[in-house]
């Protein structure tokens, strides 16, 4: 059955990554400047972005003066990166997205190097979706180039874990082939950099609360990470919606807005 999510029509598949952008993509900023800030990213930072979404991290890096080449295989996301850090006309745009950005759609299988750092920061990816990228980011990469992978933290630190049964509960008149909709495990992140070739070089946890102003807001935010796609195939929107919605009452707050607490976690590899 065609799914009524967002692959209906180019419109919804756009409003998908509007809400990706101006939603959900915001809770990780406390993951990215952490990253950032512990990487020492700035002016001679060359930073290379998999899985780049709309460019949120990688524009907060352009800010901090590092050059910025991101890839991305949604095109709806790719494009709104664009609007951030690519402006139509170079004259009218800020100094920094003046030949120090590059954005690509699709995924990275062979690089030409010259990267300081390489970032993994979308937690919803599966790790058959990226390890290809992070082994051709290990083939060229100098010693030196630190490459970073994010993954949630332990699901009993994850509000957001008690939701995301819906999704996986829901997915599963879809049968066996359905990707169950799980956070990390412990040592996730070690396991996909060994299966890369990479070997761990520190790590740290970060506070990410998922915070909207309303219930719809906190709906379409989570319906925006695509980890409720299987959920909406196997049967139909409106369920879905309305069984987010429930599950996302124990965090709703007297004013209307809802609140969840997470921890996320980054794991820093090289080559």
């Amino acid at each position: 059955m065609a799914s009524t999510l967002y692959r209906g029509t180019r419109s919804d598949a756009e409003s998908r990554a509007r809400d990706w952008a101006e939603i959900q993509e915001r809770m990780l900023v406390p993951l990215y400047e952490s990253v950032y800030d512990r990487l020492e990213v700035g002016p001679d930072t060359r930073l290379l972005g998999l899985g780049c979404g709309a460019g949120l991290a990688l524009l907060l890096a352009a800010d901090r003066g590092a050059t910025v080449t991101g890839f991305e295989t949604d095109e709806q996301r790719l494009a709104l990166a664009r609007e951030r850090l690519l402006p139509a006309h170079p004259w009218g745009g800020p100094a920094r997205a003046r030949g120090r950005t590059r954005l690509t759609s699709g995924v990275p299988h062979r690089l030409s190097g010259g990267f300081d750092l390489v970032t993994a920061f979308d937690p919803a990816a599966p790790a058959a979706e990226s390890l290809p990228s992070l082994c051709a980011a290990a083939a060229t990469a100098d010693p030196d180039t630190a490459i970073v992978l994010a993954g949630w933290g332990p699901p009993e630190r994850c509000a957001t874990s008690r939701v995301l049964r819906v999704a996986t509960r829901l997915a599963e008149p879809r049968g066996p082939a359905a990707r169950e909709v799980r956070l990390s495990g412990r040592d996730d992140l070690e396991h996909l950099a060994l299966a890369a070739g990479l070997r761990p070089d520190g790590s740290g946890r970060v506070s990410c609360p998922f915070g909207y102003p309303d219930l719809p807001s906190a709906v379409r935010g989570l319906l925006s990470t695509g980890l409720f796609d299987a959920a909406v195939e196997a049967t139909d929107r409106q369920q879905v919606d309305k069984e987010i919605a429930e599950a996302l009452h124990p965090y709703r707050r007297p004013d209307g807005s809802v609140r969840m607490e997470n921890v996320f976690r980054y794991l820093i590899v090289r080559a």
